[in-house]
C-alpha cells in the first residue's frame, strides 16, 4: 500500500479534504461543535468556576437549577477531553442531522436525548446508590447516538460471525463502553450506560412519539423560510427513508465503502494518529487529572503508629562499630567477613558464609556473603525480614555508615521479644552479585557450579530493606531506589510506608529518582517520571535490593543525601520503624500496585491510566501490517486506486522465508555481545555496526539478483514484520511498559518506511534515516549522551544478562534489531517491473486477430 511521508501529511490534499469536510457539516452540528469550544474556552479563566455551575451534580439539581439538565454535554473537565468528544460526536451528530433535519436534531437533543438520560443517572446515582458523583460531558451523546446506529446495523446484519461463534452487532458499543470505562480515567460508567441504554429505546423505536409532528416542522420551515435564510440548514424535506428509517448510507454503500481500495490510504494516517495520541497521552500522565496520591491500602502495616526507641546509648555503640569497620577498609574480602562474622557471633546470632563465583564478559565476579539470622521470639521460623548491607555500593564506594548502622541494628534489635517474624542480616562483598547468589540460593534457583548452597535458611521472606549510607556527614534527606531487574518494582505500599515514617513521623525528607530538589510542579513531576521509565526500560539492577523483587519479595535501597542535621541514628530510626510495620503483616503484600509510576514520592499513575500509551504506538504497527496485508490482496498496477481492483493470489513463500532468516540470524549479535571478552567488546561492536549498515544492502542485492520480489512480496515482509513488532511489543508492554514504549517510539519510522524504486534520492535518504536509528548507532549515541564508555555499556549489560537473568538484550536484537533489517531490505527492494496497461491490451489485440 501506499506509504506516507511527512511531507505529504501536511500537504495541500489533505488540507483540502479536511476543509471540504468541515464546510459540509451541516448548521446543528456546526452549532454543536462551537458551543463546545465556546464552553472550553470560557472554563480556561480561573474567575468563574464554569464546572461548578454546569456540571450535571445529583445534589445541587433543583427547580433552579434545571438548567443543567441541558448545559452539561457541553462542559467538559479539560482541552483533551473536549477535544476527544468532538472527535467522536461531530461524525455521529452530523450522520443524524443529515437524515432527520435541522429542526428534529434541534428539538430531540435540546429536550428527550438530553433530559431522559440525565433523569435515568440522577436516579440510580442519588436514589439507589445514594452518591453524589458530578458528571460532564458529551460522550453521553456519542453512546446515545452509537446505541441509535447499533440497532440499525442489527436489523440489516444481526450477527459478527467469530469463528464458530455469532455475536450480535447491537452489543458492539457495550464493549466500546467497557474499553472506556476501563482505559479512560474519571470517566462516567453510568452516565454512558445511561446514553446508551436511551440510544436502544431509540433505535427499537420506543422513543419516535417524543419528536415534534413533521406537519408543524414544515410549518415553521415554511414560514420563516429557514431553508432559504439559513446556510447548511437540512429540510425535513431532505430525507429518502423517513424520521427513523434506515440511513441511505447504511445498506449497499458502506459495503462498497468498505470494499473500496481507496480505503487503504487511511491506515499510515491512522498509524501516525495512534502514535501522536500515545505520547500526548504520556505527556499528560503528570497532571492532577491523571495522576492520584499515594496511600497505604494494607492496613496491618500501621506505619510510623509506633514509638520508636533507637537512640541514646545505641550511638556509642554504633561509633565503635564504625571504628572496627575503618580499619577493615583495606582488607580483603575474606578478612572482612572473619571480622565481621565474630562481632555477630558476640551478639549471639546464628551465623553462616556463602561462596559465589560469576563469569561475564571475560571478567571473573566471586566473593563471599556472610549473613546471620535473629530468630522471632514470637515466631515459628516461616517468615523472615531482611536487612541488607553491601560492603561496597553500586559506585564502588565503602558503605562506612552502612555496615556500623546494620551491626548496631542488630545488637538492638536482638533486645526485643517483639518480632514475630524472623530478621536475617545480610553483608555482601558487592550490591550487585553477592544480593543474587544470595537470594537465588536462599530460593534454590541457583547454579551450583558457580554459586554455593545457604547452609542456613529462614522462612519465607517477606520484604528487604537495603542501607546505602558512604557518605561521612550528617544528612538532610533519604533518597528511595525501588527499580528492579527488568523493570520490576516492588509493591507500592511497601515505599508508601518508608515516606510515611521518614516524612511524617521523623520529620526527614524523603526523594526519588535522584530529583534531590522537588517542587511537585508539572516540570518536576515529568522529569521524575521519564527518570523512572528510562530506568526501567534499561532493566539493569539498580541496588541490592533488585535481586529480591523477581521473587515477589519486596524491596527498597535507602541511601541518605545532603547537608542537614539528620544523623545516623535518625536512619537507624527509619529502618527501625519500617521493620516494626512489615512485621505487623499478617500475610505478603498484596493489595497494593505492582505496576505503577512514581513521579513524585506522595504522586503516581497506575497500569491502567499509562498503559493505553505503549499499546497506541504497538498498534499502530499492526494496524499498518493488517493494511498491507489487504493490500496485498489487490492486484498491481494502476487499477490500484479503483473500486473494482481485481483480488491477486499472495505469493506467501519468499515473504516468510526472509523474515524467518532474518529472525534467525538475530541470535548473532545475542550470543556475540554476551559472550565476547570485555577487552573485544567494543572492537566487536564497532565491527558489528558496519556489517550492520551493509547487511540490508546485501540481503536486498540477493533478492533483486536472484527473485526479483514483485511489490506484493515487499508488501507481505514488510506486513509480517510489523505484525511481529506489534504482537511483541504490545505483550511486553504489560511486563515492562518502558521499554516496551522506548522501542516502540525508536521503532515507529519503520510504519511508513516503503520501497522507491524511482527515486533513488529518496531511497537512500530513508536509509541514512534508518541507519540513524538503528539498534547500534542508538547504543553508540547513548553511551556518548551519558558520557559512559561504549565498553562499559556493553559490559554492564553482559553481566545484568549473564548474572541477573536481564532480557533487555533480547529486545533490543531479537524484536528491535530483526524488524529494523526487514524495514531497511523494503527501503532498498526495487519490485520488478509490471507490464504496462498498453502492452498488455495490444497482447489482447493480438488475440483476437489470431481468433
Amino acid at each position: 500500500m501506499p506509504s506516507i511521508s511527512f511531507g505529504a501529511l501536511l500537504g495541500n490534499n489533505s488540507n483540502l479534504r479536511a476543509r471540504s469536510y468541515v464546510n459540509r457539516l451541516p448548521l446543528f452540528t456546526r452549532a454543536v461543535l462551537v458551543a463546545i469550544v465556546v464552553f472550553w474556552m470560557v472554563g480556561v479563566q480561573s474567575v468563574w468556576d464554569l464546572r461548578a455551575w454546569g456540571a450535571l451534580v445529583p445534589d445541587l439539581v433543583g427547580i433552579s437549577s434545571l438548567y443543567r439538565l441541558n448545559t452539561y454535554p457541553f462542559i467538559h473537565l479539560n482541552f483533551f477531553h473536549a477535544v476527544m468528544n468532538i472527535l467522536a460526536l461531530v461524525p455521529l451528530l452530523e450522520r443524524f442531522e443529515s437524515e432527520h433535519g435541522t429542526l428534529t436534531s434541534l428539538a430531540l437533543f435540546f429536550g428527550p436525548f438530553v433530559t431522559i438520560p440525565s433523569f435515568m443517572y440522577l436516579f440510580v446515582e442519588k436514589v439507589i446508590l445514594r452518591a453524589n458523583t458530578a458528571v460532564m460531558g458529551a460522550s453521553i451523546w456519542v453512546f446515545l447516538l452509537l446505541g441509535i446506529e447499533a440497532i440499525r446495523t442489527y436489523k440489516l446484519n444481526p450477527y459478527l460471525v467469530v469463528g464458530t461463534h455469532n455475536i450480535p452487532t447491537w452489543t458492539s458499543p457495550l464493549a466500546i463502553l467497557l474499553c472506556v470505562a476501563a482505559l479512560v480515567p474519571s470517566s462516567s460508567f453510568l452516565g454512558h450506560l445511561c446514553g446508551l441504554a436511551v440510544g436502544y429505546f431509540c433505535g427499537l423505536g420506543y422513543l419516535k412519539y417524543l419528536a415534534p409532528p413533521e406537519k408543524i416542522l414544515r410549518w415553521i420551515e415554511g414560514k420563516l423560510n429557514l431553508l432559504g435564510r439559513l446556510p447548511h440548514y437540512v429540510s425535513v424535506d431532505q430525507k429518502t427513508y423517513g424520521r427513523f428509517g434506515v440511513l441511505p448510507s447504511s445498506g449497499t454503500g458502506a459495503l462498497r465503502l468498505r470494499r473500496d481500495p481507496r480505503m487503504l490510504k487511511v491506515p499510515p494516517y491512522l498509524s501516525l494518529l495512534c502514535i501522536l495520541v500515545g505520547v500526548v497521552w504520556l505527556f499528560l500522565l503528570p497532571l492532577n487529572e491523571y495522576s492520584r496520591r499515594t496511600y497505604i491500602s494494607e492496613n496491618a502495616l500501621l506505619p510510623g503508629q509506633v514509638h520508636t526507641y533507637f537512640s541514646g546509648s545505641d550511638q556509642n555503640v554504633f561509633r565503635a562499630y564504625k571504628h572496627e569497620v575503618n580499619g577493615l577498609a583495606d582488607k580483603s574480602n575474606i578478612e572482612v567477613n572473619d571480622k565481621l562474622e565474630s562481632i555477630v557471633k558476640g551478639l549471639g546470632l546464628k551465623t553462616a558464609r556463602q561462596n559465589f563465583t560469576y563469569q561475564s564478559a571475560g571478567r571473573v565476579y566471586s566473593g563471599e556473603n556472610l549473613y546471620a539470622i535473629l530468630q522471632a521470639p514470637r515466631g515459628d521460623a516461616t517468615e523472615a525480614i531482611v536487612l541488607v548491607g553491601a560492603w561496597k555500593n553500586v559506585k564502588g564506594e565503602l558503605n562506612r555508615n552502612g555496615i556500623p548502622l546494620i551491626l548496631t541494628l542488630a545488637r538492638y534489635f536482638k533486645r526485643w521479644s517483639l518480632w514475630s517474624k524472623d530478621i536475617i542480616f545480610l553483608v555482601t562483598p558487592d550490591s550487585i552479585a553477592g544480593p543474587q547468589a544470595w537470594v537465588d540460593a536462599y530460593h534454590d534457583a541457583h547454579d551450583s557450579s558457580r554459586v554455593n548452597s545457604l547452609p542456613l535458611k529462614s522462612g519465607l521472606l517477606q520484604g528487604a530493606i537495603a542501607i546505602d549510607y558512604s557518605q561521612e556527614t550528617r544528612f538532610e534527606s533519604v533518597h528511595i531506589v525501588y527499580d528492579g531487574i527488568n523493570g520490576q518494582l516492588p509493591n507500592l505500599d511497601l515505599i508508601n510506608s518508608v515516606v510515611s515514617i521518614a516524612g511524617g513521623q521523623m520529620g526527614i525528607g524523603v526523594a526519588i529518582q535522584e530529583m534531590w530538589h522537588h517542587n511537585d510542579q508539572y516540570p518536576d513531576r515529568l522529569r521524575t517520571m521519564l527518570r523512572g521509565m528510562l530506568k526501567q526500560g534499561l532493566g539493569r539492577a539498580s541496588g541490592p535490593h533488585s535481586a529480591f523483587i523477581p521473587y515477589h519479595v519486596d524491596a527498597v535501597t535507602l541511601q541518605p543525601f545532603g547537608d542537614g542535621w539528620q544523623d545516623e541514628m535518625a536512619m537507624g530510626r527509619v529502618v527501625e520503624g519500617t521493620f516494626r510495620s512489615l512485621n505487623n503483616l499478617l500475610e505478603h503484600l498484596h493489595q497494593s500496585f505492582f505496576f505503577y509510576l512514581l513521579m513524585q514520592r506522595e504522586r503516581f499513575v497506575s497500569i491502567g491510566t499509562y498503559l493505553p500509551s505503549a499499546m497506541l504506538v504497538a498498534a499502530n504497527f499492526t494496524i499498518m501490517a493488517i493494511a498491507l496485508w489487504v493490500k496485498s490482496g489487490h492486484a498491481e498496477g494502476e487499477g490500484d486506486s479503483k473500486p473494482n481492483t481485481p483480488a491477486a493470489e499472495r505469493d506467501l513463500f519468499l515473504p516468510l522465508g526472509v523474515i524467518t532468516f532474518v529472525q534467525s540470524i538475530a541470535v548473532i549479535p545475542l550470543h556475540l555481545f554476551n559472550h565476547a571478552p570485555s577487552s573485544a567488546l567494543t572492537p566487536t561492536f564497532l565491527l558489528f555496526a558496519a556489517l550492520n549498515t551493509a547487511l540490508p544492502h546485501l540481503i536486498s542485492h540477493y533478492l533483486a539478483t536472484y527473485h526479483s520480489p514483485s511489490t506484493q512480496q515487499y508488501h507481505l515482509i514488510k506486513a509480517f514484520s510489523l505484525l511481529l513488532l506489534g504482537m511483541f511489543l504490545s505483550s511486553l508492554a504489560t511486563l515492562n511498559f518502558s521499554l516496551a514504549l522506548l522501542i516502540g517510539l525508536l521503532a515507529s519510522p519503520l510504519t511508513f518506511m516503503r520501497a522507491w524504486p524511482g527515486s533513488p534520492v529518496l531511497r537512500y535518504a530513508c536509509t541514512i534515516l534508518l541507519n540513524a536509528i538503528s539498534p547500534t548507532a542508538v547504543i553508540a549515541a547513548g553511551a556518548v549522551y551519558w558520557g559512559l564508555d561504549l565498553g562499559t555499556v556493553l559490559e554492564e549489560a553482559a553481566f545484568g544478562w549473564d548474572v541477573c537473568g536481564m532480557y533487555t538484550p533480547v529486545v533490543v536484537w531479537c524484536v528491535w534489531w530483526p524488524a529494523w533489517v526487514a524495514g531497511s531490505v523494503v527501503v532498498l527492494g526495487r519490485p520488478k517491473a509490471k507490464e504496462s496497461s498498453s502492452q498488455g491490451k495490444g497482447k489482447k489485440a493480438e488475440g483476437k486477430k489470431d481468433l
